[in-house]
């Protein structure tokens, strides 16, 4: 017997994360003959405090890791800090203090933090990537992808956050056109930016060939990248004598027929050239009220449409019509070639449009089952497929014929061509902000733009620098890292001045933490073999069409140069809910319903929280955050404690084997395989109700003899085993308690006997005419015929039949039997 002690978390939780740590037990060696188990979770930004958002999501995913471990894998669970970024330099601006500083620190609280939660974090692995030896790699990666062209500078409008001073990827806009970081309104502003060419892995990024993902975020992938079949028709006009060509995409080159206006965008090129004397204060007008709108805004349906008459007008080349001219805020000039071929007869925003403006609406598309119509009497647009009308030649062509026909048509006169497009746009990763990477450039009046010589990287970010509202990076006014000398001529010349989008960073931090110390190359390829790819990683939907694509496009990018030898970067992908206040919305500050988890952590332990965090639901659908439900938890904790303490038998136990015996074992098998399969599917709250139900049992028992024998003893120690990944300091200090040598999370996994795992006996509901009489104690294997036979030679059943006769006899194997009578 343990003499007895309290459960105090204050004392064992630091003591086991010290001895963790110094045995590091935890550190996935590169040279284990084990198979490797990459297990990742998205590393935080450094924001100075965990929350319980992120106890809700490092919970669950380090009692998978411990879990797989104990199946026999060599875990790498690594963790790191995504630290450069927007919130950092804004705070430092606020506070009068250093980007860098504030960053720092926050880490080192954060770390502190980290290690209180008892994960199983492989520390000497850990990457911060605002630290030179990790953005030294960041800018060499650069450097390889403008080597191989996929890296490219370009004068072109851009979303500007004029709150945050720097430009926005498309991503980083929030439906209604405002920043996603301070909520400004975001503007359109041309400058000179540099862009990483994503469109050319549009159609392999379609692919999710070998990959466990969400089928909501493949969908949302597919939706964002945008691939559209169609033709290209190249409508033409006449400027200054001079042919001018104007391409256009549809998918619908069955309806080109019906064309009765063209729309360019309102930034296009030829608009001026195009836009007569007449129509040119109106149309300047427009232009310049449109370059205030995003992108976002322009693209809404729910906008009312507008547009003018530039005065100039297309020659159809199929059908030979002379259509008019306009511009329109609904076409963007980075979406296909800027031009789009108003057919209202078939295209509900061209209906609106047309309808608006008086513009003539010609049906060339005649819906199965219906009859040709005036379309001046129709409420929409029809857009259905269907037999070519009032098409010259094609006049009768069958849907399933219509665009095939019309794209040979197009090919043949050399008029255009099948396309193939895309709505993803190419990457812009510029931003005119301070903490980022510096981008690896110099700009030479005699040289032009030359790449900085890996042997000279990386180039340092100034630890100190000022901040002036200009709109430009301060980077531009450090005259030390603004001038330097051409690596070609020698002579004066300028970095870039801008850094890379902190996407950047997390594109590929997965691929460091194989190899986080090396400071000769990003990574070895020894190290890449033999830990990549991730093979479970945990983390946020939210991004889906950011983070998570542009890990898989430097993934396929670095693959194509040679640096890797896989396709996809996370081969199983798994996404986390969200933990709500008590009031079931979302936690923020403006709600009041922000709970923050140190206090709780200070009162129960970690171990109360982490498991907590696991009970209030299922893991991918979240729960409410009730501070009172912790209690709950902490009762059940301290009765495993109890139990164990109370109950544990040192020294010789009775190996007698009994009913009693054999109940407990059954009970050890069927949770064993309850909890092993829970956890296989990240079903932690369900796992932790089969061993709540388990220790209940052994309580109502541990004053019987049986708690003197072998068998409950073994189920002491299974339930010990199985609760330690979601509560890995109690269990670690039981298992010291109760005299077993080394760490219970480097023992191997209990197995289950699957035989065991079924009852002996069940019981059976007796019905008569379909109410219950008798209750059962029947062996599992009874063959029916047996069944009929107890059930019908059973007194109290053969006297609620009586002199009737039995009509049928219904039975639900391993549940019911239910008796029909006849009256006599």
């Amino acid at each position: 017997m343990i003499t007895r002690t309290k459960y105090d978390p204050k004392v064992i939780e630091p003591k086991w994360q010290t001895r963790w740590e110094e045995e590091q037990i935890y550190h996935a060696p590169d040279d284990s003959p084990k198979p490797k188990f990459y297990h990742l979770v998205m590393f935080p930004y450094p924001s100075g405090d965990l929350h319980m958002g992120h106890w809700y999501n490092y919970s669950p995913f380090d009692a998978y890791g411990r879990f797989m471990r104990r199946l026999g894998y060599n875990v790498m669970q690594p963790i790191g800090f995504d630290a450069f970024g927007l919130p950092a330099e804004n705070a430092a601006i606020k506070r009068g203090i250093q980007a860098r500083d504030w960053t720092m620190a926050n880490i080192e609280r954060m770390r502190k933090q980290l290690r209180m939660m008892g994960a199983q974090w492989d520390w000497q692995r850990e990457v911060v990537t605002c630290q030179p030896e990790y953005y030294k790699w960041t800018q060499w990666l650069f450097l390889q992808f403008y080597k191989h062209g996929l890296a490219y500078r370009t004068r072109a409008p851009a979303n500007w956050c004029p709150g945050c001073n720097t430009t926005l990827a498309n991503e980083q806009v929030l439906p209604n056109g405002t920043c996603e970081r301070c909520g400004s309104t975001v503007i359109r502003k041309e400058i000179e930016q540099w862009l990483l060419r994503i469109t050319k892995y549009a159609e392999e990024l379609l692919r999710f060939d070998g990959i466990d993902w969400p089928e909501k975020t493949v969908t949302m992938q597919r939706n964002w990248i945008g691939r559209s079949e169609g033709a290209e028709i190249r409508f033409f006009t006449e400027i200054d004598g001079e042919r001018v060509e104007i391409p256009v995409f549809t998918t619908r080159p069955d309806t080109v027929y019906g064309v009765t206006f063209f729309v360019l965008a309102p930034e296009h090129p030829l608009v001026e050239r195009l836009t007569t004397s007449e129509q040119r204060a109106a149309v300047e007008a427009y232009v310049e009220r449109t370059r205030r709108m995003t992108e976002i805004e322009r693209l809404s349906t729910e906008k009312e449409k507008t547009g003018v008459f530039t005065g100039g007008y297309v020659i159809n080349p199929v059908s030979g019509d002379r259509v008019p001219v306009w511009i329109a805020d609904y076409v963007l000039l980075s979406y296909g070639s800027g031009a789009v071929m108003g057919v209202p007869a078939h295209d509900q925003r061209d209906f609106e449009f047309a309808r608006k403006f008086g513009l003539p609406i010609r049906q060339v598309i005649l819906p199965p089952g219906e009859e040709e119509s005036d379309p001046a009497t129709w409420s929409e647009a029809k857009t259905a497929y269907g037999t070519m009308i009032n098409s010259g030649p094609f006049t009768g062509t069958p849907a399933d014929q219509a665009i095939r026909r019309v794209i040979s048509y197009l090919e043949e006169q050399g008029i255009g061509q099948s396309k193939v497009t895309y709505r993803l746009r190419d990457w812009l990763i510029s931003r005119q902000r301070y903490w980022g990477a510096p981008i690896p450039i110099i700009y030479c009046p005699k040289d032009g733009t030359v790449p900085v010589p890996e042997d000279q990287l990386p180039v340092y970010l100034p630890e100190h620098v000022q901040f002036k509202p200009t709109g430009e990076s301060p980077l531009r006014y450090e005259p030390a890292f603004l001038n330097t000398t051409c690596p070609k001529c020698g002579g004066p010349a300028t970095r870039e001045v801008d850094t890379m989008d902190t996407f950047i960073c997390s594109s590929w931090y997965f691929l460091r933490y194989a190899d986080p110390h090396n400071d000769q190359e990003a990574w070895s390829q020894e190290a890449i073999r033999r830990w990549l790819p991730v093979d479970q990683y945990v983390g946020g939907a939210e991004h889906a069409t950011m983070h998570l694509l542009y890990a898989r496009f430097f993934v396929k990018a670095l693959r194509d140069m040679g640096y890797l030898h896989f396709d996809e970067p996370f081969l199983r992908l798994y996404h986390q809910g969200m933990v709500l206040g008590a009031d079931g919305q979302k936690m923020s500050k403006s709600r009041g319903n922000v709970e923050a988890p140190d206090k709780y952590v200070e009162k129960y332990g970690a171990d109360t929280v982490r498991c907590y965090m696991m009970f209030i639901g299922p893991f991918d659908q979240g729960g409410s955050f009730k501070a009172e439900n912790l209690e709950g938890v902490w009762r059940f904790l301290n009765r495993v404690w109890n139990l164990v303490t109370e109950s544990w038998v040192s020294g010789t136990v009775s190996e007698e084997e009994n009913e009693a015996t054999r109940a407990i074992e059954r009970l050890r098998h069927k949770t064993i395989k309850r909890v092993t399969e829970d956890l296989h599917h990240f079903r932690f709250n369900t796992a932790l109700a089969a061993l709540m139900e388990m220790n209940n049992a052994l309580i109502k028992q541990q004053h019987d003899p049986v708690a003197r024998t072998a068998a409950y003893r073994q189920a002491l120690e299974t339930m010990m085993q199985l609760l330690a990944p979601m509560a890995p300091h109690i269990t670690e200090e039981l298992w010291e308690m109760t005299g077993h040598q080394g760490s219970i999370h480097l023992t191997d996994w209990p197995q289950y006997d699957e035989a065991l795992t079924h009852d002996e006996t069940f019981t059976l509901v007796v019905q008569v005419n379909g109410r219950v009489r008798e209750r059962l104690e029947v062996p599992v294997e009874t063959p029916e015929e047996e069944i009929r036979q107890l059930v019908l030679s059973n007194p109290r059943v053969a006297a609620y039949i009586g002199d009737a006769s039995v009509e049928k006899f219904i039975y639900v194997p391993g549940r019911i039997a239910n008796v029909v009578t006849r009256p006599a």
